[in-house]
């Protein structure tokens, strides 16, 4: 969703991509295999594509269409998925690349929306 122009992705494009070390925690390093198995996975819940039509397969998220989710639900499950458990404030301000909500009730309204769908969960207050 951040850089819509570069997919679909190679698959050595793709494991770049989970392994690139600026603003991400934990820092991973996944091999090729490792990314394959999850797109294998991804594929069979219909949640990514592969695609063959050029010189080397390329693959894409297909989530939102799996899903039928709109930009914003996206853009906080992206985080979600990315980053960990955060609050609506991290969550805010951490979407802005890929939908700026006009306020906090907004993206607490798009979590809520999320829970009710089951494709998010309210942790308890945790200490830090």
């Amino acid at each position: 969703m951040a850089t819509p122009e570069y997919y679909p992705l190679t698959l050595n494009a793709l494991v770049n991509a989970c392994n690139q070390k600026s603003n991400r925690n934990p820092v991973v390093s996944f091999d090729e295999s490792t990314v394959l198995d999850a797109i294998d996975g991804l594929k069979k819940y219909q949640t990514a594509w592969q695609s063959n039509a050029a010189r080397v397969p390329k693959y894409e998220q297909h989530f939102d269409k799996s899903l039928n989710l709109v930009q914003r639900e996206m853009s906080i499950i992206c985080l979600l998925l990315l980053r960990g458990p955060q609050t609506v404030g991290e969550l805010r301000g951490r979407t802005e690349r890929m939908y700026s909500f006009d306020s906090l009730a907004e993206a607490n309204d798009t979590l809520q929306e999320l829970q009710e769908r089951k494709l998010a969960k309210q942790m308890a207050r945790r200490p830090g």
